[in-house]
């Protein structure tokens, strides 16, 4: 199992924060600093860890926002190397700055959204910014409208990732949700975006969008795939998933997939059955074609997860797409961990499966996971 990020996030972080400060300025009490922030530290997850910097940190800065960001910001010196999508922590470090910015900052518009603008470069803003266009919507959308042009490939993200309706671990941009139409319009300005991380983000966006309006999604959806390079058309993929797996016809169909599949699923085998819990299930089978000329099945399938309360919870794994002739077969096959995550867990029962054919259901059966 991975190590939880948090552990990386450990009693390091505030020490390299309180060097950098105390180079910047140096009244700052770092020792005294670094004993208030590891005092209730080890309980605190990741994102409650950032925040609870801040605070530290607003603590031990000079009182005035105005005086305490300039010497935040100074602290950070030179804008260090980071690589797309950088899955390292050595961009967290700055995380607690972020969280300053939109713990205290909101008062003052314009100094906050230049700091967060310097931050993004360091460690994405997408949760800071979140006050920001609640407070005030019509500012933070014209400065979003320009950012969307800025040269750093991170500003332009947090333009696409900061306005997602559905962001997780943030709370939910509710007015977006209602109306999707101010984060429409600068999706318009990232969807052929030169860099693969601002446009699967621009996807992600454009996902959240369709769980409250699908078809506003699907509206967006058909209008980019006219003439769309490859690349557009990766992004429109990505951002049609969630209504591909619930079977949704015209999200289908704008992938290729739109007519009723002539199909028939055969030689359906799920071993072992019972299974333990903790184990794995292998699920195979066949898929004929019944119709007489060629034609493209989107082939996927799902397990009803029993829940703690007896009932069950959809999921949908993916499988693959096929081009079958007429008469012709194609097997798939896939395997399913039934050990507990920490999104999901895993309770005894009958778990029924389904294919979804072109997001047509056909029953396979099913299996008993004991305790």
């Amino acid at each position: 199992m991975a190590e939880p990020l948090r552990n990386y996030f450990d009693d390091r972080v505030p020490r390299a924060i309180a060097r950098q400060i105390s180079a910047a300025w140096p009244g700052f009490r770092a020792e005294v600093f670094v004993a208030d922030v590891l005092d209730g530290y080890e309980a605190l997850g990741l994102m409650d860890r950032g925040r609870h910097i801040a605070l530290v940190l607003r603590r031990h800065l000079p009182g005035d926002y105005s005086a305490a960001l300039e010497v935040l910001l100074r602290s950070v010196g030179e804008r260090p190397a980071r690589t797309e999508g950088d899955g390292g922590m050595a961009s967290f470090l700055y995380l607690p700055h972020v969280n300053f910015v939109a713990e205290f900052g909101l008062d003052d518009f314009d100094a906050s959204t230049k700091a967060l603008y310097l931050l993004t470069q360091r460690f994405t803003a997408e949760f800071s910014i979140r006050p920001f266009i609640e407070r005030y919507e019509r500012e933070t959308l014209a400065l979003l409208h320009e950012w969307a042009g800025d040269p750093d490939v991170h500003v332009r993200r947090l333009v696409s990732e900061g306005t997602r309706p559905r962001l997780p671990w943030a709370g939910r941009l509710r007015r977006f949700q209602k109306d999707p139409a101010p984060v429409l319009a600068l999706l318009e300005r990232l969807r052929d975006d030169p860099e693969p991380y601002v446009r699967r983000s621009v996807a992600n966006n454009l996902n959240d969008i369709g769980k409250d309006h699908p078809d506003a999604l699907v509206d967006v959806a058909r209008r980019w795939m006219a003439d769309a390079s490859e690349e557009r058309r990766a992004l429109v993929k990505h951002a049609l998933r969630s209504l591909v797996k619930q079977g949704h016809p015209e999200a289908l169909g704008i992938l290729g997939f739109g007519g009723s599949a002539a199909a028939a699923v055969e030689d359906v085998r799920i071993t072992p059955d019972p299974v333990a819990k903790g184990g794995r299930v292998t699920v195979e089978f066949f898929v004929r074609s019944t119709s007489p000329r060629a034609q493209s099945l989107l082939v996927d399938f799902r397990v009803h997860f029993v829940k703690a309360n007896g009932s069950a919870s959809p999921k949908v794994f993916k499988m693959k797409a096929v081009d079958l002739p007429a008469g012709g077969t194609s097997s798939f096959r896939k395997t399913v961990s039934l050990a507990d995550l920490t999104t999901r867990r895993h309770y005894p029962g009958e778990h029924r499966v389904d294919a979804l054919l072109n997001g047509r259901v056909e029953p396979l059966g099913s299996f008993t996971l004991t305790g």
